[in-house]
């Protein structure tokens, strides 16, 4: 169990549900409700399990991977990313479900929460797969898993976080020896200023 692993398979899971959306019956509120509730309840216990497990691991280890300019500005995005997922998924509570308003909260949603994925595929694991020991990656796997699990079984409330605050309160998370990836610490890989 990879932590990466985890973020990337819940992903996938992610844009199956919105997949899973687009392509339900219009006239069935009642099964869209039901979908929509369950994928908001992903999309919560997704990002409050990043920004308790990974990110503060990220902050420690990270050094800005392909097009980030550092690890701060990777997790100071994710942070802001998440509070617009947040956003679309308290427009859609209060619209009526299947109506225009809640369709249009859905797919902000969605597109806030598709660009926020391939950011942090592209930047925040490819950073700590570089970085981080697989014996940290499996132990943030298994407390990423509980928490959301627990947290799943007591029901969700979005609550934003204020980016720069968060990547100062994680400024001096503890790094061991044992947490970083073996072999020379250096940078991640990053893309050129070409792309």
């Amino acid at each position: 169990m990879d932590i990466c692993q985890v973020i990337q398979a819940q992903h996938d899971e992610q844009r199956t549900m919105f997949a899973v959306l687009e392509e339900w019956p219009r006239d069935d509120t009642e099964g869209l409700g039901a979908v929509w509730e369950r994928l908001a309840i992903l999309l919560e216990t997704h990002a409050e399990a990043e920004e308790l497990h990974f990110y503060p691991e990220l902050l420690a280890l990270g050094t800005g991977g392909a097009d980030a300019d550092s690890v701060d500005e990777e997790v100071e995005d994710a942070i802001g990313d998440h509070n617009s997922i947040r956003d679309g998924i308290r427009a859609a509570a209060k619209a009526k479900v299947g109506s225009e308003e809640w369709w249009t909260a859905v797919v902000d949603t969605n597109v806030a929460n598709s660009k926020h994925m391939g950011e942090e595929e592209r930047q925040d694991l490819a950073d700590f797969r570089q970085q981080a020991s697989l014996d940290l990656r499996h132990e943030l796997a298994v407390k990423f898993l509980r928490f959301m699990a627990l947290k799943a079984a007591t029901g969700i409330t979005p609550k934003d976080n204020d980016p720069q605050e968060y990547i100062e309160d994680h400024q001096d998370t503890k790094v061991t020896k044992g947490d970083r990836a073996p072999g020379p610490a250096t940078d991640s890989l990053t893309a050129s200023d070409n792309v």
